[in-house]
């Protein structure tokens, strides 16, 4: 049995510079972190003593199949297909923060079940072959529109800088901070579930397509820029008020690239923090819901936990560096 663990991931800096369309093109540049809650995969051969399946998937719902390619949770399916698995598995999920949030589940899902897979077959396998081979099974075995930042920082953990392009190739490097500097932003972090989930493929399909017809270049030169912009301020540990007002810059330079991101509430609700004493903030993902993050003085937190009753749960914001991991190995 075989029982990998591997983080969420924030991402603060460059959201949307990794779709690629446009870093393969122009470039790319995200600041983001994994997050110390984490996605937990239970795998093991299963014996052939079943007549009713040979292998058995266990999540929100419960498969049990005589075929793997019958199996219908598509990460599953794929990181079997991808691996040339065709034996019985049994794999169980279990996960702190819930699905299609905003924290690149999917990805730790894929990053966690290959790095497990892996292990059953004694391989261990290095952070960037794993995000590699996530991307690969996301973007060409499953064929979704998916960027490249959440298998990067699934695999890796730490805070990261990801440098993407022009060209397909990209690289992730530790973004080393002083630990009181660290830890000081760490205790402005804000990070709040919206109870509202959502499906992030649709809406980047939309982002893609806005990027392919160039209807977000200019919005992604910004996004870019600040980006840029916020790599300096924290190699030269700058204020975390300023950062914040970097965040805030950026959050305004991507509601205007996807519909999902510029809904009623959410500006209500983004307005909300900045009047009771936020710096900056963003709705994570794509769009459409599930977790924001604000940068705000620890003295304001309960001020604004206190005004934003859209916020159904806040979770505790710490940084992960180890990335994924097998916790547990017994064949």
């Amino acid at each position: 049995m075989i029982i990998s663990r591997t983080p969420y991931r924030v991402s603060f800096f460059g959201g949307g510079t990794d779709y690629n369309p446009w870093y393969e093109e122009n470039g790319g540049l995200i600041i983001a972190c994994g997050l110390a809650h984490y996605c937990y995969l239970t795998s093991r051969i299963l014996p052939p003593f079943f007549e009713e399946h040979k292998s058995r998937i266990v999540y929100s719902k419960v498969e049990g199949v005589k075929d793997n390619s019958h199996i219908s949770h598509p990460s599953v399916r794929g990181c079997l297909k991808y691996l040339k698995i065709s034996k019985g598995v049994e794999i169980h999920h279990d996960g702190d923060l819930p699905a299609r949030s905003g924290l690149g589940s999917s990805s730790s899902f894929t990053v966690g079940l290959l790095n497990a897979l892996h292990a059953l077959e004694n391989r261990i396998v290095s952070p960037n072959d794993l995000a590699k081979q996530a991307i690969e099974v996301e973007q060409q075995v499953l064929k979704e529109s998916v960027g490249i930042q959440d298998q990067i920082m699934a695999s890796f953990g730490g805070m990261k800088i990801i440098e993407m392009g022009p060209g397909r190739q990209w690289s992730a490097k530790p973004l080393i901070l002083p630990e009181d500097y660290r830890k000081e932003f760490e205790s402005h972090v804000l990070l709040g579930f919206s109870g509202i989930s959502r499906i992030a493929n649709d809406h980047a399909k939309e982002q893609i397509e806005s990027i392919k017809s160039g209807k977000s270049s200019d919005h992604l030169k910004c996004i870019l820029e600040l980006a840029n912009e916020a790599l300096k301020a924290f190699t030269e540990n700058s204020s975390i008020d300023y950062l914040g007002k970097i965040l805030d810059q950026s959050w305004q330079a991507k509601r205007s690239i996807s519909s999902g991101t510029s809904l009623e509430w959410m500006n209500e609700l983004y307005q909300t923090a900045i009047q009771n004493g936020a710096f900056g903030g963003k709705l994570l993902g794509a769009g459409g819901g599930g977790f924001f993050a604000f940068i705000a003085p620890p003295k304001s937190h309960e001020k604004i936990k206190n005004a934003l009753s859209k916020i159904k749960v806040w979770v505790p914001f710490k940084i992960d560096h180890s990335g994924s991991q097998i916790i547990f190995n017994q064949h």
